[in-house]
Formats: structure tokens, sequence, C-alpha cells
């Protein structure tokens, strides 16, 4: 048998290889902190241990997989390539920046700063998964649509919409949202049909929340009580809300939300 995908995974502290099959079936996983080889397949022992020959280290121990949690269950079930929890912040700008390298030679991108704000925020969203949240960047909508991040916790289930406002004075007027002297865009608009479609997916209820990295003032011209409203500096504070999710419910929806196909209902 030939063709064997190999496929690190590294959340969440768990550091594993899992081998699929050329039909996305798994076939095995290695665990790099036990030193252990699950066999799912057993005829297909010898081509599981030579795809996973280039990455082991050391002495392994080879068998079938211990009993599987519901989490492992939700995992050997979902093929690589429907899987969101390796994407990384501004995963899809990545791919357009790779498309369209020559382009807009002469003068700055804007995906490069929107795509340096998803960075800021992205990785103050992963800091929190100590405090027991799970993070899903770039999730893919219907209709070429994103939302830039997923966050589920303790506190619920939330979308952020990331604007770059790096070192600019940012005016809050209900939906509309200035940076600079730019023109306004309806960004809260935006931020709470990015919940709205999430919730619809996820069948649960989802808050919204608009980071600003970087900015130099924000000035709100009304309260926006539906739209959380922060800078990258203060996503950190989510880490002390809770009450609503416990977290054998976070992991669940983490599950499901990680899987591609969910989010085609949105």
């Amino acid at each position: 048998m030939s063709g064997l995908r190999v496929t690190p995974v590294h959340r969440h502290g768990q550091a594993r290889l899992y081998v699929s099959l050329p039909d996305g079936r798994s076939a095995a996983w290695y665990d790099r902190e036990s030193g252990r080889v699950s066999l799912l397949l057993e005829e297909c022992r010898d081509e599981v241990l030579a795809a996973l020959a280039p990455f082991v280290v050391g002495d392994v121990t080879v068998g079938p997989p211990p009993v599987p949690t519901s989490a492992d269950l939700a995992r050997l079930s979902l093929h690589p390539d429907d899987d969101l929890a390796p994407n990384r912040p501004g995963e899809a700008l990545f791919a357009e920046l790779e498309r369209h390298v020559e382009q807009r030679r002469f003068r700055a991108d804007p995906r490069r700063s929107a795509l340096a704000a998803q960075e800021r925020v992205g990785a103050e969203l992963d800091a929190l998964e100590g405090a027991g949240w799970r993070v899903l960047h770039s999730v893919p909508l219907p209709g070429d649509g994103r939302i830039d991040h997923l966050l589920i916790g303790p506190a619920g289930v939330m979308t952020v919409r990331t604007l770059p406002c790096h070192r600019h004075r940012v005016r809050i007027a209900d939906p509309l949202v200035s940076v600079g002297r730019a023109a306004p865009t309806p960004q809260l608009r935006w931020a709470r049909r990015d919940a709205e479609r999430a919730a619809l997916a996820l069948a649960t209820a989802v808050r919204p929340i608009l980071a600003l990295p970087g900015a130099d003032r924000v000035d709100s011209v009304a309260s926006v009580r539906d739209v959380r409203v922060l800078r990258d500096t203060e996503v950190g504070e989510l880490a002390r809300l809770g009450g609503v999710l416990k977290p054998g419910d976070i992991e669940g929806l983490h599950w499901t939300a990680r899987d591609r196909r969910t989010w085609t209902r949105a």
C-alpha cells in the first residue's frame, strides 16, 4: 500500500502524528510524548511504520489504541482536509498573498495590514487556551466569506472580527466604524452578521466581538451593547469570564466547529 498521509497535530499540549489512508480513513497515530504507535488497522502495520519512520525518534511501542475518548472518536472521524484546527490566523490572506505575489509590487498591499492585525489578535486569543478556551482561525463560510476568529470557552461562543487600525484613532457610530481618515464602514453590522451565521451553523448562541489591534484611541458616539469592542491588549480580560459552558460542552462545540462541513449551512 502506498500514499499514506502523515499529519502532525500539536494542539492543547498534545503532540501527535496521524496516519491516514488515501481515502481519508485513519490507520494509526503516533503520540510523541508516550512514544506509542496506536494501530487502528493491523493489516497496515508495516506501511504505517514505514510512513512514520522519518518522524520517530527512539524506541516506540506498537499496539492497538487505548479505549478512545469522545474527543478521540471525533478526531478519528474527521478527514485532515476538513479539519480547521491547524489554520493560522489570517490563513485565507496567506493564500491570497501567495497567489498574487506579483501584484502591488510598488505600493503597499492592504491585505498585509489585515494579515498583521489578524496575527496580532490571533496570538492574544491563542493565549486564552490555558484558561480553558478553544480558538479557531479563518473559518470559511459559503460565498467566500470568513470568520476571522472563533472563540469557544467558559463564557460561551464568540466570533471575533479584526479591523486593522495600527496607530489610528477609531470612531464608532453604530453601525459605522471609521479608522483614521478612511471612509467609515459598517463593521458592527458585519460583526453581528458573522455571529448570526456562526449561531446558525453551531445551533447555539454566539456573541460578536470587534477587535481593534493597535488602536491609538477609540471614540464611541453611543454605547454598543450587543457587540463587545476590544483592543488587542484587552483580549486577555476574556479569561476571567465564565458561567456559560462546561468543559465538556466546550470540547463538543470545538469538535463540531473545527469540521469544515459544519459551515456549509451557515
